[in-house]
């Protein structure tokens, strides 16, 4: 392709992030990502924070993932700092995808306790992917910290995230399992038999978590 023809390919790709119709910002990311081009960079940061489309933001996070990590991996570490939520979570998530550690930094227990649970559950996953070896029992005292927090996708992602971090958890996990919240508690030891058992599904380690502790909490129970 000709210097002239980068351009024009460029020009209408950035072009057609701005159209109302999603089918056409579709390809346009599509487009963006198929030939990179540093240009690109700042406009498909700044689409991220604002696309109302989950696909298009997917193909908007593959498109960056495309091009050099020392281009966008600054650009949407400065995204992270955004008073928009949107702009925060999906900063996160382009993290995790391209993978480089070199943004694990930027990943503070401001972002893994956000108020918003999508800012907070794209953290997690970032960190869990982005974590540097010897740093995992550290990383897991912090996301213990939100143990109990929201519904079952919540619950589930934060669950995946700490495993994900191998059998550096288990001394949090256990920890976690004598909290005197029982949401925390039932969390802690559903997620440690996710540990054991992947193919055990979470409502039954849940289930499972408040029987036992059912029969815990009964006089001369065990």
């Amino acid at each position: 392709m000709t210097t002239a023809e980068q351009d024009t390919h460029t020009a209408r790709a950035l072009q057609g992030l701005e159209d109302s119709r999603s089918s056409v910002r579709l390809r346009a990311a599509l487009a963006a990502g198929s030939i990179p081009d540093a240009r690109s960079v700042e406009k498909l940061v700044e689409r991220c924070a604002i696309e109302p489309e989950f696909y298009v933001r997917e193909m908007l996070t593959w498109a960056l993932t495309r091009h050099p990590a020392s281009l966008t991996v600054p650009r949407l570490v400065a995204e992270l700092r955004s008073e928009r939520p949107q702009a925060r979570s999906q900063a996160l998530h382009t993290l995790s995808k391209i993978g480089e550690r070199q943004a694990w930094p930027a990943i503070t227990r401001a972002l893994l306790s956000d108020g918003d649970e999508e800012v907070a559950r794209s953290a997690w996953r970032a960190a869990a992917v982005l974590v540097p070896e010897g740093e995992e029992a550290e990383l897991a005292g912090a996301l213990a910290t939100q143990l109990g927090r929201g519904g079952r996708e919540t619950q589930l992602s934060l669950s995946r995230a700490l495993i994900a971090l191998g059998e550096a958890v288990l001394p949090t996990l256990r920890a976690a399992m004598t909290d005197l919240d029982p949401r925390v508690r039932h969390h802690a030891v559903a997620t440690e038999r996710l540990l054991r058992d992947p193919d055990a599904g979470f409502e039954s380690a849940i289930e499972e978590a408040k029987r036992v502790a059912a029969l815990q909490d009964r006089p001369g129970g065990a």
